[in-house]
């Protein structure tokens, strides 16, 4: 787990750099936007967990078939800037994502949120915060008890607190959110840019997450493993079976992180 800390916050420090900056955007195949931080991220995160000997598979990295990938035992997945729409807004809701895959199931979640320097790591049932993570990460192998996350716990049945995509709400999710609307008496909207979404369910500051659009393995892995180490999970909407990963394609299907 810390190979996957050390290779976010490094990654993560490397977009600093650009944030004050005019960007450049490209748009990639899929016509979502690219931009100079994202490449410099991947670059510093190959640096880090090549040292693993492992596959990475990155969003901004080579891409591989299924049939290369159909056989691995174990896997980095990554996205470098995940949020790159907020990242070039300039809001700071962008973040790193990290997981490490073992028989086509995350076991290792890291998201580290560069302008916070607030990292969030977890592995099994543990799961831990860390504030001023750059300058903290070398004590958490020493004290993680320190580091550990308690979640709260929403007490108010008569509320639900939705999280919603910052940039990417869909007509499907709207309709989702009318639907609670008559079960519940009050529907809080916490709109939140990239895997921002998955903390602040870990941390227990919000209920429900449906996403009702285009998604990518490598955007919700680590933030699996952290809803699991609470108790949570991420479910196919229309099967209602956990989410799966290393699929013949990376795209997802439409989910509930609840």
């Amino acid at each position: 787990m810390l190979l996957a800390c050390r290779a976010a916050i490094g990654g993560g420090l490397s977009t600093l750099v650009f944030e004050k900056k005019d960007h450049s955007v490209t748009l990639k195949s899929d016509m979502s936007p690219v931009t100079a931080a994202d490449y410099e991220s991947h670059a510093r995160i190959m640096e880090v967990l090549s040292g693993s000997g492992l596959p990475i598979v990155s969003e901004e990295g080579q891409g591989f078939s299924y049939e290369e990938r159909k056989d691995w035992d174990s896997f980095w997945l990554v996205d470098p800037l995940d949020g790159t729409k907020e990242f070039i807004k300039g809001n700071g809701e962008y973040s790193v994502n990290i997981a490490l895959i073992e028989s086509d199931i995350p076991i290792i979640g890291v998201i580290y949120i560069p302008v916070k320097d607030l990292l969030f790591a977890a592995v099994g049932t543990e799961i831990y915060k860390l504030e001023t993570a750059s300058k903290s990460i070398e004590d958490m192998s020493l004290a993680l008890d320190e580091f550990r996350l308690t979640p709260d716990v929403n007490k108010d049945y008569s509320r639900i607190r939705v999280l919603t995509s910052r940039s990417h709400i869909s007509e499907a999710t709207k309709e989702y959110i009318r639907l609670l609307e008559e079960k519940y008496e009050r529907v809080e909207i916490i709109p939140a840019g990239s895997a921002l979404k998955f903390t602040l369910l870990a941390e227990g500051k919000a209920d429900i997450y449906p996403r009702f659009g285009p998604t990518m393995e490598w955007d919700i892995a680590a933030g699996h493993v952290l809803l699991k180490a609470v108790g949570k999970n991420i479910y196919d909407y229309r099967s209602g079976r956990e989410h799966q990963y290393n699929k013949t394609s990376l795209k997802n299907d439409w989910f509930l992180a609840q």
